[in-house]
């Protein structure tokens, strides 16, 4: 069991050593798109229920 167990962490280090690492540049990019893109996503929803719930009230009161 001991043994499994220890080839199985080797194997998953060997893994990790292929991964291609993002450097540091590349995650700031990829966040700063990331919040980009939500904060426009919060904004059409928030516009698109303001505009909804303008037009309920009008119809309904």
């Amino acid at each position: 069991m001991l043994a499994r167990l220890r080839r199985f962490l080797r194997e998953v280090v060997a893994e990790l050593r292929k991964v291609h690492w993002p450097t540091r540049r590349q995650i700031v990019v990829y966040t700063a798109v990331v919040l980009v893109f939500v904060s426009f996503m919060v904004a059409l929803v928030a516009g698109l229920d303001w505009v909804f719930a303008k037009a309920v009230f009008a119809l309904f009161g």
